[in-house]
């Protein structure tokens, strides 16, 4: 009988053995290979790879920084301008919207069900040069000459913002959806006006979400391939496709996995300060 007990009381540990294992095999294991790569460097009479630390050595220079504050730059960007498009819809569907609220949710879930390569090909028909946005504005004469708009940092910046949206709306709909809004008209009968009562009834409730979908937004954005690659031409180099180059164009894996590895420790001090920020708010 104890041991039937013992068995029934350990039954949610082996109900996670498959996800541990998982994230053992898929995450833990592909990591530690791209750390002991990076401490690798082939010699040129040798067979076997030796350990060292040139290839860090090589990647302490203002091309390399140039290129991780970069990313940083546009991750931030992104984020910030998730934040700014998503909490105002987020709020209105949580607390405003009586009707048609989980229909309207559907719809900004859309990007979700279409492939993330049509989305960044669409926007690229749109901002290129004989595109759908340059051929409206010279129809209804705002410009004579069409803009260069893909091939830029404008085009990364908003299909970015475009594509990572509905990953900062989720947690704060989550959030709010849960606030009541009678806190609302108790600070108002308490004389507080709307922004006193944002900013210290509905802000602060919010944090959590606002927490969790920045970090959604900011970390994948921060070695996002597919948009700067796609969007940006060859003209700008990101983290990631500064990854992709040194492993399938160079064919430098020791070097790609060490400059794989210093932008991820770069990203974890960055993303510890931010959350040191957000959390004391």
């Amino acid at each position: 009988m104890n041991i039937k007990k013992a068995i029934s009381q350990e039954i949610p540990f082996f109900m996670a053995m498959p996800a541990i294992l998982w994230q053992l095999l898929f995450l833990g294991l592909p990591l530690t290979i791209v750390l002991g790569l990076s401490f690798m460097g082939p010699e040129p009479t040798a067979t076997w790879p030796h350990l060292s630390v040139h290839n860090y050595g090589t990647l302490f220079n203002m091309a390399h920084a140039r290129v991780i504050g970069r990313s940083l730059a546009m991750a931030l960007f992104t984020a910030l301008s998730c934040l700014a498009i998503a909490y105002p819809v987020a709020y209105f569907l949580a607390l405003r919207v009586k009707r048609y609220k989980n229909f309207l949710l559907f719809l900004f879930t859309l990007p979700f069900w279409t492939n993330f390569l049509v989305l960044v090909y669409a926007w690229f028909f749109l901002l290129e040069y004989n595109g759908l946005i340059n051929t409206l504005l010279m129809k209804v004469g705002f410009i004579s000459q069409p803009l260069h708009m893909a091939n830029s940092f404008f085009a990364i910046g908003i299909v970015m913002v475009y594509c990572y949206v509905p990953f900062m709306l989720m947690p704060l709909y989550a959030v709010l959806e849960k606030f009541d809004p009678r806190l609302i008209e108790s600070s108002f009968d308490l004389g507080a006006n709307s922004w006193q009562t944002f900013k210290k009834v509905v802000l602060p409730a919010s944090l959590p979400g606002i927490r969790t979908g920045f970090f959604l937004v900011f970390v994948p954005s921060f070695g996002e391939f597919a948009i700067p690659a796609l969007l940006g031409g060859s003209k700008y180099m990101f983290v990631g496709s500064l990854i992709s180059y040194y492993f399938l164009m160079a064919r430098n894996i020791y070097l790609g996995a060490a400059f794989t590895v210093l932008s991820a420790v770069v990203l974890a001090l960055v993303s510890f300060g931010i959350y040191l920020v957000l959390k004391r708010k």
